[in-house]
């Protein structure tokens, strides 16, 4: 029997279709699972890349605006420009003590070096301060030795340098003269530290500026850190203290117990005040070396008086009589009495020669005479409000 040619076609092309079929089977299988393991890669790859850019965006987002916030909170300083100048400050000073240039200092250390002062740039000595020998004398001998000569001190536990010395009395008496006679005397490195340094708008700053203070002394010991009218800073702690107030004076305190019981630092504090009882109980403990300043007597006046007067032209003083004529002045008062005496020389040769006062190579003035300073020291008295010695 003969097949129709279309229907032998037919069959022809159904054959071929599962032979080709059966053989492109196995192939169009792993044809598929390549495909999807691409696919599936593909989806990695992109979530990966996603994760990376999401990533670097919030890390250059938060970049940004870390900067932003502390270019912004510069920009908002008021200090920002005298904290640079106190940096500059601090840095020629050190370079000027020696110190070595490799030591390492915070930015709040900085701050505080520009308080240094150079002991060889202090122009006073013991020899300028008159009246005060007995003082003079105890300070030489419980301060100054122990920087000079430490060999002797090691022996003995009671034979430490106080850590702590208090310097008070009436203004106008010498005692920031003493601060500064024995920072020349001691050679040591010279801190005299103001309180606006330690004091920053940003809560907790001022307490990093007090630990500060410490760690720079300890750097540079031996060093004396001299802190005139102390009562302004460490006054007696109260409930109406501001709360940053005080944690920078239990910060201070804390710091300076530390010095204390460390047997081999050379690290001092040194402070005056006018107002004795003011001062914190805490910090009188800690300052075991006080020594009172007073007004001083006649012969101290009269002591004052000789040094103020040593390099003057004077002519015929009796200095007995002016120490009685000046009671009630500090040394300071008798300074200004004697500027004054001085001044009334000049005033009597600008009114004798009036066409010479442009002249260079003017007369020499007149010597200070008694009633030169009989009348400075009666000025003195009456702007002091005091009952003025007559001058008859």
């Amino acid at each position: 029997m003969v097949l129709p040619s279309s229907k032998m076609k037919s069959n022809v092309r159904e054959i071929a279709s599962a032979f080709v079929s059966e053989i492109s089977g196995p192939f169009s299988k792993e044809s598929d699972i390549i495909m999807q393991e691409a696919n599936n890669n593909i989806a990695r790859n992109q979530i990966i890349a996603k994760v990376l850019s999401t990533a670097l965006g919030l890390g250059a987002s938060a970049l940004i605006t870390y900067y932003g916030i502390k270019w912004l909170t510069e920009a908002m300083d008021p200090t920002k420009k005298e904290k640079k100048q106190a940096q500059l400050e601090a840095r020629r000073m050190l370079r000027q003590l020696g110190v070595d240039s490799k030591e390492n200092l915070s930015e709040y250390e900085l701050c505080v070096a520009a308080n240094l002062l150079d002991p060889r740039s202090v122009n006073i000595t013991w020899d300028d301060i008159g009246g005060l020998d007995g003082i003079v004398q105890e300070i030489q001998d419980s301060v100054i030795l122990p920087f000079q000569r430490t060999e002797l001190f090691k022996s003995s536990s009671l034979l430490q340098p106080p850590k702590g010395i208090l310097l008070h009395g009436p203004p106008g008496c010498g005692k920031t003269m003493i601060a500064k006679a024995t920072a020349k005397a001691t050679g040591a490195r010279f801190i005299n530290l103001q309180v606006s340094s330690l004091v920053d708008k940003w809560y907790g700053e001022s307490q990093k500026r007090a630990e500060a203070v410490f760690s720079l002394a300890k750097k540079l010991q031996p060093t004396i850190v001299f802190i005139d009218e102390i009562d302004s800073f460490l006054r007696s702690r109260s409930s109406t203290d501001h709360e940053a107030t005080a944690m920078m004076k239990t910060q201070f305190m804390s710091l300076w117990d530390g010095i204390t019981s460390d047997p081999n630092c050379l690290v001092i504090i040194m402070g005056a005040t006018n107002r004795r009882k003011d001062v914190d109980s805490a910090i009188l403990r800690r300052m075991p070396c006080q020594f009172f300043i007073d007004m001083p007597d006649p012969e101290q006046r009269k002591s004052i008086l000789q040094l103020i007067l040593e390099e003057e032209n004077t002519d015929g003083l009796n200095y007995d009589q002016l120490s009685q004529l000046s009671a009630g002045l500090s040394g300071s008062d008798l300074r200004e009495a004697c500027r004054i005496a001085a001044m009334s020389c000049l005033t009597d040769y600008v009114t004798e020669n009036p066409s010479r006062v442009n002249n260079e190579c003017g007369d020499s003035l007149r010597n200070i005479t008694m009633a030169d300073l009989q009348h400075g020291i009666h000025k003195v008295q009456v702007t002091k409000h005091s009952q003025p010695i007559p001058l008859d």
